[in-house]
């Protein structure tokens, strides 16, 4: 196949409904129509027929299809650009070979991730041969670059007898922030807006409709580029301040972020009935909620494969209401969590029938309780479950003891995972089929617990995971037209509008945590006087970049370098704890602390004596020296501390005059509001711990502050010994005596 796709697509209109687009393809024509001939017979079936119901299309198409195309449906994972490397993983390529286009790699490489480990073939190979169809792009890629691979991806497709788009999901690529691995794969390329964090505080000060114009620059930008699939957004209630991943959720607000859903998913889809062809299907995560962290352990790691409800009825009181409007709203599919339930670290949970919730020890996505009771047969949800990364792997937690083709059998048949997320098991899930039909089991023992009707894959479990696939695909009316022009892309995702919009939302989303009069600095204020600048974070090379970023945006003033001159300090804390994809020795760190002894913890969980240094923050002791040299000449510091957990901020409020909040928010708006050509409006989408002695956790592994309960209502729940004279024991008190907790913030006006 000679050159880009997009120079040898067809286009054919069809007065009253899609255009078809092929590279290859033959196109029926019939009753003054055009129809893609989805199956090469020349002869219109109702799969071609885009007048039917996409599930009509979808059921009618699964029966064409061989077993090795349908058992490759089931799969989706990692795929490489030509020209761009996957961030955070070691994919080797033996040999680097493009194809004639320049989009396609076609090289042999070995894949290694922490979800796991396999030897792949070139683009097209992978395409024609092991049909497979779902891919997850992290690559960090223009516009332009994207859609012209997408389209070369849409037209090698076309070569096979049976037509297949290539489904390529991305995680979300619209939030500012340090590029993380496996969470939000890319930054700068499409209108950017502060982290989920931001947009939830700046929705909270100046109302919701800013998700519904963030949900239309979504769509318009990923439509334009033919990226149709988004692993996003997080539905999961921030309960343990501790957890890794607080920083993509909305935060805290259960009532918050069931409104965010109600307004975002449409907004992204194209209709609150699902996904319209010019929308892009969203997969809500992580039922059946994330947060219930088991003291912040994150389940990418052992330590963390538990859910715990510690609390009667939080299971419904807070985790689930957000997927039940997800579901009402038609997200196209939904994303259990790693995490199992724990029965024995738990109080009573109900189910959405008011039924005791069964707890088997299972992680989600083969937790029939959950997926099949719950989520579908009491909440109602039509669409399909796609599993989290490397389940079938390097975190099957509960299911250990099975063989891998056990695990693809009991997640797809037993518990109706649609997709599995992590490698390309096409063999291992050809496995599952065949030891339905040959004598497998008569030779090798059942595994103790389980059945074999649950670990194999039989057709008809086959037939409804990719029909419900297949289902999405039609909806998208990506069989039609699955091409984007890759200039339309470009001016799409550089429109002035949207990223001016995104910088309205980086400066609603501050939040005026403390302040003496110091703010905002005026010209008055500023006049005749000396500035000092500099930057912290947890990486000291890091900061000096950044100190020499911020001190740039501030040449209207008259900085200085030497604090003791300074009239002003204005003081950017940016602290960072943990790292994604590994265990700490401890707990995750959350105060804001250079050298700290904290103690280990043991494999279950538990404090033990033997500790470790832990820092958030280098220079936490140079911030203490600037704030008193500037003090002792009268000036005023002004801190502002980037959120991406739940900070403890003792260390840095008791040195401000003033204090802001940002939720991975650009360092220029929060200027902006420092300097009064912007007034803060944001508000606290969290409730931040007091100190340590609120995260504090007993020799059992038990936590001062359950697990399962968002910081507003914590204080419920809490020894009556550690409450202050107003009842509360959890959130931090300022010096002037706020509490730093949900929807607090002040304005230039108080």
């Amino acid at each position: 196949m000679a050159g880009k796709a997009a120079e040898r697509i067809k286009y054919y209109k069809n007065p009253a409904g899609p255009v078809i687009a092929s590279v290859s393809r033959k196109v029926i024509e019939q009753d003054g129509l055009y129809f893609k001939d989805l199956d090469g017979s020349g002869q219109m079936k109702p799969f071609d027929d885009w007048r039917l119901p996409a599930k009509t299309r979808a059921e009618a198409y699964v029966k064409e299809l061989t077993i090795e195309e349908k058992i490759a449906q089931l799969f989706i994972s990692d795929w490489r650009m030509g020209k761009y490397p996957i961030p955070g993983s070691s994919m080797e390529t033996q040999e680097l070979i493009l194809d004639e286009s320049g989009t396609l790699d076609e090289g042999e490489f070995t894949g290694k991730t922490i979800f796991g480990e396999q030897h792949l073939p070139g683009t097209s190979t992978l395409l024609k041969e092991w049909f497979s169809r779902h891919l997850i792009l992290r690559a960090n890629a223009t516009a332009e670059d994207m859609t012209d691979w997408m389209n070369q991806l849409h037209a090698v497709a076309e070569e096979c007898q049976h037509f297949i788009p290539v489904s390529v999901a991305s995680n979300s690529r619209n939030e500012n922030g340090e590029v993380v691995f496996g969470m939000n794969d890319a930054a700068g390329v499409f209108a950017t807006w502060p982290g989920t964090l931001g947009i939830a505080a700046a929705v909270k000060g100046a109302g919701i409709e800013i998700v519904d114009r963030f949900a239309s620059c979504v769509k318009r930008e990923w439509n334009a580029c033919g990226l149709r699939k988004g692993y996003m957004y997080m539905a999961d209630i921030m309960t343990d301040p501790r957890w890794q991943r607080s920083y993509g959720t909305f935060g805290e607000d259960p009532e918050l972020v069931c409104e965010i859903m109600e307004h975002l998913i449409p907004g992204i889809q194209g209709s609150k009935e699902g996904v319209t062809q010019d929308g892009v299907a969203m997969t809500t995560k992580h039922f059946p909620g994330g947060g219930a962290r088991e003291n912040g352990f994150d389940p990418h790691y052992a330590a963390g494969q538990w859910n715990v409800y510690a609390t009667e009825d939080s299971l419904q009181k807070y985790h689930i209401p957000a997927f039940q409007v997800a579901v009402k709203n038609h997200t196209s599919s939904i994303m259990p969590y790693y995490s199992k339930p724990s029965a024995k670290k738990s109080k009573e949970q109900k189910d959405c029938l008011g039924n005791t919730m069964e707890f088997e020890p299972y992680g989600f996505a083969y937790n029939r309780p959950f997926i099949q009771n719950m989520l579908r047969d009491q909440i109602g949800f039509e669409g399909y479950i796609n599993s989290d990364t490397g389940i079938a792997h390097n975190m099957c937690w509960g299911v250990e003891m099975l063989d891998i083709p056990e695990r693809i059998g009991f997640a797809v048949n037993h518990a109706g995972v649609d997709i599995i997320s992590g490698l390309f098991d096409n063999e291992a899930g050809m496995e599952a089929y065949q030891r339905g039909k040959n004598d497998y089991y008569d030779t090798h023992p059942v595994p103790e617990g389980f059945t074999k009707e649950q670990l194999v894959l039989t057709d008809e479990a086959l037939d409804r995971a990719v029909t419900r696939t297949l289902t999405e695909l039609f909806q998208l009316g990506m069989f039609e037209n699955p091409y984007r022009d890759a200039k339309k892309a470009k001016e799409v995702t550089t429109a002035r509008e949207d990223w001016e919009e995104a910088e309205k939302v980086h400066r609603q989303s501050v939040v005026l945590l403390k302040n003496d009069s110091t703010l905002p600095l005026t010209k008055e204020k500023l006049a005749g006087k000396k500035v000092y600048a500099e930057a912290f974070q947890k990486d000291a090379a890091k900061a000096e970049q950044a100190t020499k970023a911020l001190r740039d945006m501030l040449g209207s003033v008259t900085l200085t370098e030497n604090p003791e001159e300074a009239d002003f300090a204005i003081l950017m804390v940016s602290p960072s704890s943990g790292e994604y994809f590994n265990a700490t020795p401890g707990y995750l760190e959350l105060d804001i602390c250079e050298e700290k002894e904290v103690c280990n913890v043991d494999e279950e969980g538990r404090p033990e004596k033997e500790t470790h240094k832990e820092t958030t923050l280098a220079g936490l002791g140079r911030f203490r020296e600037i704030a008193q040299k500037v003090h002792q000449r009268g000036g005023k510091v002004i801190a502002n501390i980037n959120f991406t957990l739940a900070w403890e901020v003792g260390n840095i409020e008791t040195l401000a005059d003033a204090l802001l909040a940002g939720f991975d928010t650009y360092p220029r708006a929060t200027l902006d509001v420092i300097f009064g050509t912007f007034s803060p409006v944001g508000r606290l989408p969290i409730t931040l711990p007091k100190d340590d002695s609120v995260l504090a956790v007993n020799k059992q592994g038990v936590c001062v502050s359950p697990n399962d309960v968002p910081g507003y209502d914590k204080d419920v729940y809490m020894p009556e010994c550690m409450k202050d004279e107003n009842g509360k024991a959890y959130a931090y008190r300022d010096r002037a005596g706020n509490y730093y907790e949900l929807n607090f913030g002040l304005s230039y006006k108080e």
